[in-house]
């Protein structure tokens, strides 16, 4: 079912409008190696809990989302298995990432070889309760923005989309990423405030999670959470078939 009129969502620091016909979920990172045991999170001692607990909220949004014939691009952070586009070895990229042992080569929870952060592994697969469905969209990313080096603005562009709904791993650092990237390409952003997590400095006073909020609101895009926007795409659902 396509949906085209537009509705109105509220959101922080302002109510929120968008035409859903313009309008895709983007996905960032909701991969194994961010949010399974035996991922490069877990084998690295971070507390993936954060991540397991967005994993249905986003669900519900992806079935009505879907429903509503709004686009889904999953965005899965990988390199190629030669590491070549991780800049190694001198990078800044490759360097942050020698501490959680990208690249390196692991037995998988389901038993297969597998690799940390390289591509068309188990440990880049999305985590398997959000399996992209047949008319979604995956691309890869080697940084943390999801429009670095990518095709998805040209993906976006496509469709027409001008409007993001963005949800995923992690906010302070993907999410942050790809949401700047995306305000400075002129696509306005809504970001699910219960359908992203940060395990970085989750025991601090003010997270990092809290502190990338309150910036992306005020500056780079409009904050709610799943369930207004659930509620606001079926009311135009029902109206719609009304």
């Amino acid at each position: 079912m396509s949906v085209t009129r537009a509705i109105e969502v509220d959101a922080r620091p302002a109510s929120f409008w968008f035409d859903l016909k313009s309008a895709a979920v983007v996905v960032v990172d909701m991969q194994n190696d961010f949010g399974s045991a035996g991922g490069m999170f877990d084998l690295a001692g971070i507390d993936i809990a954060p991540i397991r607990a967005i994993v249905e909220p986003i669900c519900e949004l992806l079935v009505v989302a879907r429903r509503a014939g709004i686009p889904v691009v999953y965005l899965k952070m990988g390199f190629l298995p030669d590491l070549s586009d991780a800049g190694c070895p001198e990078s800044p990229t490759w360097l942050k990432h020698l501490p959680l042992r990208a690249g390196a080569e692991i037995v998988a929870s389901d038993g297969s070889v597998s690799r940390i952060l390289v591509r068309d592994t188990w440990n880049t697969d999305i985590v398997d309760e959000l399996c992209p469905g047949p008319g979604d969209t995956v691309l890869y990313k080697h940084r943390y923005s999801g429009f670095y080096g990518t095709e998805l603005e040209a993906v976006l562009r496509r469709r027409g989309v001008t409007t993001l709904i963005v949800v995923g791993a992690t906010t302070s650092v993907c999410v942050d990423s790809t949401v700047r990237d995306a305000m400075f390409r002129d696509f306005h952003c809504l970001v699910l405030e219960d359908c992203i997590a940060e395990p970085i400095g989750a025991t601090l006073v003010r997270s990092n999670h809290d502190a990338t909020l309150l910036t992306l609101e005020l500056l780079f895009a409009n904050v709610t959470n799943s369930q207004s926007l659930v509620s606001a795409i079926t009311s135009a659902l029902v109206e719609t078939a009304d």
